[in-house]
């Protein structure tokens, strides 16, 4: 079947639509995109999950002479993979419709005379049935996109599938590069798997991605501080498309571009990932097959900090990771495996593992005191909308503005933990003990070198990494792991990870929390988690520990009542997000939204470990809140720590130092509000090389009026030798603008207690032409 194509391959190869014709066989269902925009289409996701098969329709058919029985809808794909066998599939998965682009799924069908024939038969009619379906004409066509019908006989495995799938997979080698050693997908490719399972070779002379005619699409893009696009590596499968696009976070950020062997995943009008409406929900990286989008690497440097053992070190673990990280060792989707993630964190090397729970119980104070102010008239507009969710906030200042005095002013869990370790009593603790020679983790001496610890979190999400970067948090966590960066990392070490005891326990004080904390990895559990406490703190008692409206990982909006405070919602995924903000019905009818950019939530993050099981979100979110009911405490404002920590230190929510710690302002993104922002941020931390990036090459910075710094080269010399070396740990207090809520506001109130007054003027780049401090007339 196969034969002609494959024996014209090398006098063919260089022309553009050869790679089209040879995977055209059956029905294509591609969709035509142009600057990165999908085009609108009627496809529709043929359901994958099997829950409740016994109340649905079933049909009965053949796979390689094996009787299968799937649900009524169900692709021949997954009749295929019902019956055990295994057929590779590069462009498919469960959350999106079939492309049916790789043609590695290919399969032979043929219809028996009745197709309504009883699977269940005694033998002798099965042999009719297989004597009918062998004389009946045979049809190849793409598994993952023709449905399962009753009578038919499948063949997954005659000499022409097998000739064809390995021609095309070589024919993929062939425009792809060999560099699994240094890839980051190493160990987590499909294609990987398929050249190791087939034993593939590169029989094919290597054919550059790029083309000659469009040199604008840039294959490679490191700008975006999250996510990593490496297009040489691209196998045109279109999951990162969808995963972008209407079918999936309707962001739209990339799409396809150009026809034939030019055909290339691009951004929107090809600008670098960074200066897109991008989200950095980490989506495209979550469904890619292989290499070509992945998150911005941090475990290598990680890794050497572990390896010197020159600074304390302390790790933070997410919610959403003890859930989904054993599924990267051979555990079960939703296992619980807290104990042994702390363990192997341990064998790394990490001297303290805290929780970042701890901090979302601490959130939870935050955010539902402000939530009654508001209620009260006292602080910001209603309704309130969460702010854990980077990528949520990473749409607000990008796409949004205009929501932005609605954002809670609390902080993420991950940089209210940050916060607390660098800045807070923990770092002051670790100071005292440097000062005095006698850290047991740097091994004591009075020649160590006082350095704040070493802050290092865990995230399901990808966004973490541009979070951890933001104004007023910059500085207080030195490293995002993804929960599969976390895995390469561990695998890197050779820890055993399932074999480890699931019995390890958090340091204290930072790694006490409730359950209400655990909920936080679930879409819903940062409402249900506020609705408990802020209910407690109202004087109102009749609401229910569990709000199971808010519950549940199917995309759109979930909605409850709750008693003395009113009704509140919860958008599933961004989409559901932007559908919920099209129209004004919000402003008026909810008290309080939660937003989590990723369908599921954080347990469907863009960071955590790939799968094509189609009811992952499901799983995991099972493990997330069996935990919150094994706990004994399940309130955020029942945490024993907690109250200590607001007792000697904090003093209550939304205290001043709450608010120097845990609290943050936004600014629309590329705004001179936002650069400034950047800027003050930088000089906290006196890094001088983010200040000097800000500029324009012949940008000026004056100073009080009194001394004038041209060139970033200048600006970023003055930020690091002429200010003040930043002492150890930080203050407490950083430069914060005085307006929270403005646009607009260039007021900063700096440490030191006093107010300054910013003159921005942004150049042709969208860098800063010329900033002018001066001191504000309210200072006294």
């Amino acid at each position: 079947m196969f034969r002609g194509v494959t024996l014209g391959l090398r006098r063919q190869w260089g022309q553009g639509g050869l790679w089209q014709r040879l995977r055209a066989g059956g029905t294509d269902t591609r969709q035509p995109t142009r600057l990165g925009l999908t085009l609108a289409t009627n496809r529709k996701a043929a359901s994958t999950s099997t829950t409740g098969t016994a109340t649905r329709p079933t049909v009965h058919l053949h796979v390689n002479r094996r009787v299968v029985e799937v649900p009524e809808g169900a692709s021949l794909l997954q009749a295929v993979r019902a019956a055990g066998v295994e057929v590779p599939a590069l462009c498919n998965h469960p959350r999106f419709p079939a492309r049916a682009v790789c043609r590695l799924c290919l399969v032979e069908v043929s219809d028996t005379d009745n197709s309504g024939a009883n699977t269940n038969a005694a033998t002798d009619a099965k042999n009719t049935a297989a004597a009918a379906a062998a004389a009946a004409p045979t049809k190849t066509v793409p598994a993952c996109a023709t449905p399962a019908r009753n009578g038919v006989w499948v063949e997954t495995a005659s000499a022409s599938l097998k000739s064809f799938r390995r021609s095309d997979a070589e024919l993929l080698l062939a425009r792809h590069p060999n560099e699994c050693l240094r890839c980051e997908a190493s160990g987590n490719c499909k294609l990987q798997d398929l050249v190791r399972v087939y034993e593939l070779e590169d029989r094919w002379p290597k054919v550059e991605r790029s083309s000659t005619a469009h040199p604008e699409h840039a294959l490679h893009d490191h700008t975006s501080p999250a996510i990593q696009r490496d297009m040489d590596k691209c196998i045109e499968c279109g999951l990162c498309v969808d995963a972008c696009g209407p079918l999936g976070q309707n962001i739209n950020a990339i799409g396809f571009a150009e026809r034939g062997g030019a055909q290339l995943p691009v951004t929107v009008f090809d600008l670098p990932l960074s200066e897109t409406e991008c989200i950095s929900c980490g989506q495209c990286t979550w469904v890619c097959p292989v290499g070509a989008l992945v998150e911005k690497p941090a475990w290598h440097d990680v890794a050497e900090v572990l390896s010197d053992r020159k600074r304390v070190t302390a790790v933070q673990v997410a919610p959403a990771t003890r859930v989904a990280i054993g599924e990267a060792f051979g555990l079960a989707p939703g296992d619980v495996s807290t104990g042994r993630l702390v363990n192997a964190l341990r064998s790394l090397g990490f001297d303290y593992v805290f929780d970042t729970n701890f901090a979302a119980d601490l959130t939870i104070m935050e955010e539902s005191a402000e939530l009654l102010q508001r209620l009260e008239g006292r602080r910001g507009p209603l309704p309130l909308f969460t702010s854990c969710c980077p990528g949520w906030i990473n749409y607000v200042e990008l796409s949004r503005p205009d929501l932005l005095p609605h954002l809670s002013t609390a902080k993420s869990p991950q940089q209210m933990h940050g916060a607390m370790t660098k800045r807070g009593p923990f770092a002051h603790r670790l100071a005292a003990e440097q000062g005095e020679g006698h850290d047991a983790h740097l091994g004591g001496g009075d020649t160590q070198t006082k350095t704040s610890p070493y802050i290092v979190s865990i995230m399901p999400c990808t966004a973490k990494k541009d979070e951890a970067l933001r104004p007023s948090g910059a500085g207080d966590i030195d490293a995002v792991l993804t929960t599969r960066e976390l895995a390469r990392l561990v695998k890197a070490k050779r820890v055993p990870f399932a074999s480890l005891p699931n019995d390890g326990a958090f340091d204290s004080p930072l790694g006490e929390s409730t359950g209400a904390a655990q909920i936080f990895g679930a879409s819903g559990g940062v409402m249900e988690a506020a609705i408990r406490t802020a209910v407690h703190a109202a004087g109102l008692s009749n609401q229910p520990l569990d709000v199971r409206a808010l519950r549940g990982v199917a995309p759109g909006v979930k909605v409850a009542h709750v008693e003395g405070i009113g009704e509140v919602a919860v958008a599933n995924g961004i989409a559901s997000a932007i559908k919920l903000l099209s129209t004004d019905d919000w402003r008026t009818r909810f008290k309080m939204i939660e937003v989590m950019a990723c369908v599921g939530g954080c347990l469907g993050g863009g960071g955590e470990p790939k799968s094509d099981d189609p009811d992952i979100l499901m799983k995991r979110a099972q493990g997330v809140y069996s935990i919150d009911q094994r706990k004994t405490v399940r309130r955020s404002h029942e945490n024993a720590e907690i109250q200590r920590l607001y007792r000697d230190f904090l003093g209550a929510p939304l205290s001043d130092t709450a608010e120097d710690l845990l609290h943050t302002t936004y600014a629309p993104r590329h705004s001179p509000r936002d650069l400034v922002g950047r800027f003050v941020a930088a000089i906290d931390r006196r890094d001088g090389r983010a200040a000097a990036a800000l500029f324009e090459p012949d940008g000026v910075l004056e100073v009080g009026h009194s001394q004038v710094l041209v060139g970033p080269d200048a600006i970023g010399s003055y930020v690091e030798t002429e200010l003040d070396p930043q002492p150890v740990p930080p203050p407490q207090r950083r430069h914060t603008f005085a307006e929270p809520a403005s646009h607009d506001s260039l007021v900063v109130n700096a440490p030191n207690g006093r107010t300054y007054g910013f003159d921005a003027q942004l150049g042709p780049n969208g860098r800063i032409a010329r900033l002018v401090s001066s001191p504000s007339p309210r200072n006294p």
